[in-house]
C-alpha cells in the first residue's frame, strides 16, 4: 500500500509487546509470550486492573504523586488534587459541550490552554497545569512499570486501545500520551476489535461466525459487528458513543441524591467539592453492589456542614434513573446491525466487554433484543480489551507469539470529492474494509481552456458537500487546455491499515497527476458529530435525493446553454434568420439561470432544457 508508515512499523519488532487497555475508570495490561497463553499482569497490589487515577498530595503532605489505588483511596480527602476521567477530556476542545457538562461534576479545576481542557493542580506549593495527554501518560507509565516488574526487563513496545468511535484527534492524543510515557505505540486498536480478538483466539479458526461486541465501559460505549473466518477478523460495521458509560450512571445517581439532599437540608452538595467527592465514591459503590443485590444503602458521615446522610437505594430505582441510557445503547446496536447488513438472528455470539456490562438490566435488555440469546460468558469483560491488544502485540513481533489473526477494520464515514453543483461524489463508501484502494473516473473541467482543477476531499453521508466535512483540498495543474468536458480525470482514494488516506487526481490522457495525503483523515469529529451525520443522512435521504435531482437538472441546463452557445459560435446549420431568435432565447435563459439557479425547482430546469434542445434540433435540421 502506498502511504506513510512509521519507521518502527517497517522494522522487525522483537521481544514482548504489551497490550494496554487505557480505560476511563480502570486500566489493564497484558502480554502474549511465545509458548504461553496471554497473561493479564497484576499490579503491585495484586490487582489485575488499576484505577485510572492520578493524585498530587498537598504540600503539607509532602507533595507526593500517587497513581492507581493509592490515588483513588485518598480522593475524598484531596478532591482538588485527584485527577480521574481524563479520557473524557483527551483530544477534545475546552468549549466542547460535553466537556462543559462534565466540568460541573469534576472536583478538580480544569482550565483552558491553547483551546484544550487542562488540569490544574498544586505541586510543591505551586499551581501546575497538565494536559490530558500528560495525565494519561502517567497512567500508561504505571502500566509499563507493572509489566516491567513482572517480566523482569525493560518494555518499550505496546499496543494501546481506544474506543472505536474515538476521532483522530483523540487517537493521536492517546498515541502522544504513550510517547510521553516512554512507549513505542506500534498500533492503536479499537476496543471492541480487541474484545473480538480476546474471544476469537480460543475458538475454532475454521468455523465462520458473526459476532457482535457490546462494549460498555466506564466512560465510553462501542458496538462492532465482525465476521470471523480462517483467522481473519473483519469488522463489518461499528457504532458507539464516546460519552456514555458507567460514569454517566454514577452521575445520574449523584444528580438524584444532590436533589434529595437539597430538599432535605436546603444545601447544594454540588458546590462543595469535598462533599461531592464523598457522594461520587458512594454512588459508584452502590452501583456495583446493585449488580449482585436488590438493595443497598448510601451512607456518608458528615457529608455537608456536619450532617450525616443515609438513604436506601434499590436496583429498580437505579434502573429507572438510567433506563434511557440503556435504551440508547440498544439503538446503537440496531443501527450497527443495519449498517453491517446482518440480521440479529444471524449473530452467532454476543461478546460483552467493559465492566458496565455486569449491570443486570443491561444484560436483560440485550438478551430480550436478541430473542433470548444469552451473551457469551467466555471472557472477563474487565480484561478482554487488554487481552486482545496483547494478542495483536504478539502478532507484531518477530517471535510470532500471537495467533496470526488478520484484522480488517472499516472506514466510519464515506469519503469522496465535491463536484459541480456542490454535490458529494462518493469514492469510498462508509464501512468499507481497510486497507482499501478505490478509483472513480469521469471527472472533467467545467469551463473551456482550463489548465487546472481544484479537488476538495470530503467525509460524510449527505449528498451536498455543505452537509459534509471537508478534509482538505489540492489543485491538479498542467491540464491540457481544451473545451469543458474534453479532458477526463480519475480520482483514486487509498486508505492504508493505519488509517492514512492518500487522494490522487490524474489526467487520463497524459498521466499528469497530483496527490494529497491526509494523516488519519484529520476529520476532528466527535462521536456525536459522526452519529449526527449518519442519523441526519438517514432522516434526510428522500430530501437529499430530490435536491440531487434538482441540482443535476440545473447542471444539465447549464450544459445545454453551453452546447447551444457553442453551436451558434461555430454557425453549425444555423441560418442567419434563426440566429437572432436563438441568441434571444439563449440570453433570456442565461439571465434566468443566473438569477434563479439557487432556488429553481427541477421542473423549471427541465422545461427550459427541453426548449433549448427543441430549438437546437429545429435549427440543426433546417
Amino acid at each position: 500500500m502506498v502511504g506513510k508508515r512509521e519507521a518502527t512499523e517497517d522494522a522487525e519488532i522483537s521481544g514482548e509487546v504489551i497490550g494496554i487497555d487505557l480505560g476511563t475508570t480502570f486500566s489493564c495490561v497484558a502480554v502474549a509470550r511465545k509458548g504461553r497463553a496471554v497473561e493479564i499482569i497484576a499490579n503491585d497490589q495484586g490487582n489485575r486492573t488499576t484505577p485510572s487515577y492520578v493524585a498530587f498530595s498537598p504540600a503539607a503532605a509532602g507533595s507526593e504523586r500517587l497513581i492507581g489505588e493509592a490515588a483513588k483511596n485518598q480522593a475524598t480527602l484531596n478532591p482538588r488534587g485527584t485527577i480521574f476521567d481524563v479520557k473524557r477530556l483527551i483530544g477534545k476542545k475546552f468549549d466542547d459541550p460535553e466537556v462543559q457538562r462534565d466540568l460541573k461534576y469534576l472536583p478538580y479545576p480544569v482550565v483552558e490552554r491553547d483551546g484544550k481542557p487542562c488540569v490544574q493542580v498544586e505541586v510543591n506549593g505551586e499551581m501546575k497545569t497538565f494536559t490530558p495527554e500528560e495525565i494519561s501518560a502517567m497512567v500508561l507509565g504505571r502500566m509499563k512499570e507493572t509489566a516491567e516488574l513482572y517480566l523482569g526487563k525493560q518494555v518499550t513496545n505496546a499496543v494501546v486501545s481506544v474506543p472505536a468511535y474515538f476521532n483522530d484527534l483523540q487517537r493521536q492524543a492517546t498515541k502522544d500520551a504513550g510517547i510521553i510515557a516512554g512507549l513505542n505505540v506500534l498500533r492503536i486498536i479499537n476496543e471492541p476489535t480487541a474484545g473480538a480478538l480476546a474471544y476469537g483466539v480460543n475458538q475454532d479458526p475454521n468455523t465462520k461466525r458473526n459476532i457482535l461486541v457490546y462494549d460498555l465501559g466506564g466512560g465510553t460505549f462501542d458496538v462492532s459487528v465482525l465476521e470471523i473466518e480462517d483467522g481473519i477478523f473483519q469488522v463489518l460495521a461499528t457504532g458507539g458513543d464516546t460519552h456514555l458509560g458507567g460514569g454517566d450512571f454514577d452521575k445520574r445517581l449523584m444528580e438524584y441524591f444532590v436533589d434529595l439532599i437539597k430538599k432535605r437540608y436546603q444545601k447544594d452538595v454540588s458546590e462543595d467539592r469535598k462533599a461531592l467527592g464523598k457522594l461520587r465514591k458512594q454512588c459508584e459503590r452502590a452501583k456495583r453492589v446493585l449488580s449482585t443485590q436488590m438493595q443497598t444503602r448510601v451512607e456518608i458521615d458528615s457529608l455537608i456542614q456536619g450532617n450525616d446522610f443515609s438513604e436506601p437505594l434499590t436496583r429498580a430505582k437505579f434502573e429507572d434513573l438510567n433506563l434511557d441510557c440503556f435504551e440508547r445503547t440498544l439503538e446503537v446496536v440496531k443501527s450497527t446491525l443495519k449498517d453491517a447488513k446482518v440480521e440479529k438472528d444471524k449473530i452467532d455470539e454476543i461478546v460483552l466487554v467493559g465492566g458496565s456490562t455486569r449491570i443486570p438490566k443491561v444484560r436483560e435488555m440485550l438478551k430480550k433484543m436478541f430473542d433470548g440469546k444469552e451473551p457469551s460468558k467466555g471472557i472477563n469483560p474487565d480484561e478482554a480489551v487488554a487481552y486482545g491488544a496483547a494478542v495483536l502485540g504478539g502478532n507484531l513481533t518477530s517471535d510470532q507469539a500471537g495467533v496470526g489473526a488478520i484484522l480488517l477494520d472499516v472506514t466510519p464515514l464515506s469519503l469522496g470529492v465535491g463536484i459541480h453543483g456542490d454535490l458529494m461524489s462518493v469514492v469510498v463508501p462508509r464501512n468499507t474494509p481497510i486497507p482499501t484502494k478505490k478509483s472513480r473516473g469521469g471527472y472533467t473541467t467545467v469551463s473551456d481552456q482550463r489548465t487546472s482543477q481544484i479537488f476538495r476531499v470530503y467525509q460524510g453521508e449527505r449528498i451536498l458537500t455543505k452537509d459534509c466535512l471537508m478534509l482538505g483540498s489540492f489543485t491538479l495543474t498542467g491540464i491540457q487546455a481544451a473545451p469543458r468536458g474534453a479532458m477526463p480525470m480519475e480520482v483514486t482514494f487509498e486508505v492504508d491499515a493505519d488509517g492514512i488516506l492518500t487522494v490522487t487526481a490524474k489526467e487520463e490522457g497524459t498521466g499528469n497527476s497530483k496527490s494529497l495525503t491526509i494523516d488519519k483523515y484529520k476529520r476532528n469529529l466527535s462521536s456525536r458529530e459522526i452519529e449526527r451525520m449518519i442519523r441526519e443522512a438517514r432522516e434526510m435521504a428522500d430530501n437529499d435525493k430530490q435536491e440531487k435531482a434538482r441540482v443535476e437538472a440545473g447542471n444539465q441546463l447549464e450544459r445545454d446553454i453551453y452546447d447551444l452557445k457553442k453551436a451558434v459560435a461555430e454557425r453549425i446549420h444555423i441560418y442567419d434568420g434563426d440566429k437572432a431568435e436563438v441568441e434571444r432565447v439563449l440570453r433570456e435563459t442565461s439571465e434566468w439561470f443566473d438569477d434563479n439557479k439557487m432556488n429553481a425547482c427541477m421542473q423549471e430546469y427541465e422545461d427550459r432544457s427541453r426548449k433549448l434542445k427543441d430549438l437546437l434540433t429545429k435549427v440543426s435540421s433546417e
